[in-house]
């Protein structure tokens, strides 16, 4: 499937031509010959467990409003992944987490606006307020025989590998 966010050229404003380009049809500017290659969106996330429980935020936004998933959200560009998977655990749980390691790299977009790639980490509290904020609107610690409706299928996938 062609990228058709660019419809003119961001170098020297040529009109875009659609054409297969190393195996995919990109946007290619017939004048400077600019392609356009679709960076993959990277998310980070965080599996938090204590005393056999796994630490989730509920969904406040769409997609999957009101589904349950670990702590996570995109990187910005040039940001440390291991940081963006602690920024937004701290920025939706009120929790100050440290990565201890890379558990598992979830690929597949599953929706339009979603990442192509999860990175999830393990990791511990350091210390905080168990409070939702930014896009969750609840967050609670769940014992892992006893999971809620789960929101995405990296989240799906990670606690279904580490609870078996």
């Amino acid at each position: 499937m062609a990228n058709t966010e660019y419809k003119y050229c961001p170098r020297c404003a040529a009109q875009l031509n659609l054409e297969e380009r190393f195996g995919k049809m990109r946007p290619v500017c017939p004048a400077c010959g600019w392609i356009h290659f679709v960076d993959p969106k990277v998310a980070a996330a965080v599996l938090v467990i204590q005393d056999g429980f796994v630490l989730l935020v509920r969904r406040a936004n769409e997609p999957f409003r009101g589904l349950w998933t670990l702590p996570a959200g995109f990187i910005n560009g040039g940001e440390d992944p291991a940081q963006a998977a602690e920024r937004e655990c701290l920025e939706e749980t009120g929790l100050s987490v440290r990565v201890t390691r890379v558990y598992d790299i979830v690929p597949g977009r599953e929706h339009p606006r979603g990442a192509d790639f999860v990175i999830v980490y393990r990791a511990e509290v350091l210390g905080g307020e168990l409070k939702p904020d930014d896009d969750a609107d609840a967050v609670e610690w769940f014992d892992g025989s006893r999971l809620p409706p789960l929101a995405f299928l990296a989240t799906q996938k990670v606690l279904k590998s580490f609870y078996g």
